[in-house]
């Protein structure tokens, strides 16, 4: 089984950086129709992404993975052709209208905005063409492997970074808010801010809190759990972070992942070693307090309410302070250009640059807020991000290449560490050399350089009953036809994928969907009926009057978080329903399914129209 660990790319450096530093294969967004707007790229760029990562067999994914309309449909259709052209590996998409276009033989992966969290879910997905799902985040390992269990399918599995508090793709509460769809790409990031928490009689139970805010996910200590439950694809969050968190947590990440499948005689899924110049740290790149979420079930807090922000390590606290610094108990070294962040009297964080350091004594940018006991953290590690700006990571495979005798000349053979072989014969008359010594050793070296490719010579046997001369220019043009002919043979054997729908009628684990079925155009509602589906009302992009429904269901639970829960605090419990208000005074109820363990959020107050309607036509699918 191979091994794929996959890394996001915000744009074309953050990618190369990314199969520099051993990804497997990367996500990148296209110019349009992806879930992060923010990170699109040009067809161009993803084109040039695609012919380095195919140099070590490493694949390029692109996400098209927002809900459509039905004018939108017949420019994906153009988009995905063109990336189709570009040699891209796979499609990653949500609307399911797509489905019902002829699409180019691309393999497709369910995203997980298509919230693929059920056995019956996942198998149908395989049962229509997908290639890949994408699975929910919310997921305990139970889950994954009763998935794993129905189904053939490549398995993805986020590991690592920021996670959605609610149901991916089915959270309308940026939508509800204030008209940016989640499903469109477009997510405002509503629950990374300020709420009261109220009780039904106005009471407010917390006040100015990121109610909604969520821990980040790190997974780095269960990845033999995961590969064991029929994980195939390790995946990093990230796409809209920048080329140093790329460059450290996909490194860390490569370390990890190698161990194991040295361990359990695995492969990796790409080729070439890569070699850094740093040592990788998770804790100093972005990171929020980490978690590993539901893997094991509900277990510690997962709220970060104080802040959304990245605090960073600890280094101490305050010993005392004066006008324009103060003496920190630490055993780091804080230098200047190092970020400081604190939480000040009020609870409210604060942070500042350094602009000089005398062992522990440390002069900030300003000394707002910073008492004696003060806990002090680093948010920025001047001395680690300067370090990781400078790196300059290197992926290579490896090849030996052999000289031997023919009549007319001399015949070379190139083998990679996949196995790969291309030969060639060079033609030429053969001059015993007048320092064979010397002949022989030159010819070794310059056969052997490979500065500036992807490649690095391991070893140049020759086999020749004598050394000849050769002029230096000779042999360069022999390496770089050597290292021609290993790349023309290994893009004739790069192992590849063709994917693309299944027209059936295989029923669909649903016959009613409301607007939580997010069908947005009529090939997505031909999709469902072809499928079984008797009843399916518009998505909530359409617009749909929101007021009084459900848009958002999360297995984060406040009462939880704040030791409200019945089952751990059976007394005194705040009178219900509960609301979240935020700070432009809309009111969030909250519901809580105990049953499911899943707190579900309703829009009251009065409804907030962002779109023109849209009609879900019933016209036949051409």
């Amino acid at each position: 089984m191979a091994i794929e660990l996959l890394a996001p790319a915000k744009d074309l450096a953050c990618g190369i950086t990314a199969i520099d530093c051993g990804a497997d294969a990367v996500y990148i967004g296209a110019p349009h129709f992806g879930a992060r707007e923010a990170a699109g790229n040009s067809v161009a760029d993803i084109a040039s992404l695609v012919r380095h990562a195919h140099m070590q067999w490493a694949r390029v994914y692109v996400t098209v993975n927002t809900l459509l309309t039905d004018e939108e449909i017949v420019q994906a259709l153009r988009l995905i052709e063109q990336l189709y052209d570009s040699g891209v590996d796979g499609l990653i998409i949500q609307d399911v209208g797509l489905l019902e276009c002829d699409l180019p033989p691309l393999p497709l992966i369910a995203s997980t905005q298509m919230h693929n969290a059920t056995p019956e879910k996942v198998a149908f997905l395989e049962q229509v063409g997908f290639q890949r799902a994408i699975l929910a985040r919310e997921l305990t390992l139970e889950q994954i492997q009763q998935i794993r269990r129905h189904t053939q399918l490549e398995l993805e599995c986020f590991i690592h970074g920021s996670l959605c508090v609610g149901y991916s793709g089915q959270c309308y509460l940026s939508y509800a808010l204030g008209g940016r769809s989640g499903n469109r790409g477009q997510c405002a990031q509503p629950c990374r801010k300020n709420y009261d928490l109220l009780d039904a009689r106005d009471n407010v139970l917390v006040n100015h809190k990121h109610l909604l805010s969520v821990r980040d996910l790190d997974l780095s200590d269960h990845l033999v759990e995961l590969l064991d439950a029929g994980i195939t694809s390790f995946k990093i969050e990230g796409r809209l972070k920048d080329r140093n968190y790329v460059a450290n947590v996909v490194s860390f990440y490569r370390a990890r992942l190698d161990a194991l499948i040295a361990e359990r005689g695995l492969t990796r899924s790409s080729s070439g070693h890569s070699t850094i110049d740093f040592t990788p740290d998770l804790s100093k790149t972005f990171h929020r307090p980490s978690a590993t979420h539901f893997l094991h079930g509900r277990n510690d807090k997962l709220g970060t309410i104080d802040t959304p922000k990245m605090i960073g390590e600890l280094l101490g606290p305050v010993k005392s302070r004066g006008a324009t610094g103060f003496l920190i108990e630490t055993e780091a070294t804080i230098v200047p250009g190092d970020g400081l962040c604190f939480f000040n009297a009020e609870g409210q964080l604060r942070g500042a640059p350094v602009n000089a350091a005398r062992g522990q004594t440390v002069f900030p940018d300003k000394m707002d807020g910073i008492e004696a006991g003060t806990l002090i953290y680093r948010n920025r590690d001047h001395a680690f991000l300067t370090q990781l700006a400078a790196s300059r990571p290197e992926r290579h495979v490896a090849f030996t290449l052999t000289v031997r005798e023919k009549p007319d000349g001399l015949l070379f053979q190139i083998e990679d560490e996949d196995g790969n072989l291309a030969t060639f014969t060079h033609l030429c008359e053969k001059t015993p050399a007048e320092k064979p010594e010397e002949a022989l050793a030159n010819m070794q070296e310059q056969l052997q350089k490979c500065g500036g490719t992807a490649f690095v010579c391991t070893e140049v046997v020759i086999e020749l009953p004598e050394p000849y001369f050769f002029p230096i220019s000779v042999l360069n043009a022999l390496r770089r036809r050597a290292l021609e002919e290993l790349t023309a043979s290994r893009e004739a054997h790069r192992p590849r994928s063709n994917g693309g729908p299944r027209k059936n009628t295989v029923p669909y684990p649903e016959t009613i969907l409301t607007y939580l079925g997010n069908a947005l155009n009529c090939r997505a509602a031909a999709f469902y009926r072809r499928h079984g589906v008797v009843a399916i009302a518009p998505a909530a992009e359409s617009g749909v009057d929101l007021h009084g429904r459900k848009i958002m269901t999360t297995r984060y639970c406040l009462k939880h978080q704040l030791d409200l829960c019945p089952k751990d605090h059976p007394t005194d419990p705040p009178a219900e329903p509960l609301f979240l208000r935020d700070e432009e005074g809309h009111r969030l109820e909250l519901r809580f399914n105990c049953a499911r363990c899943e707190m579900e959020i309703y829009l009251t107050g009065e409804p907030v129209r962002t779109t023109k309607r849209l009609t879900i036509k019933k016209a036949p699918v051409k």
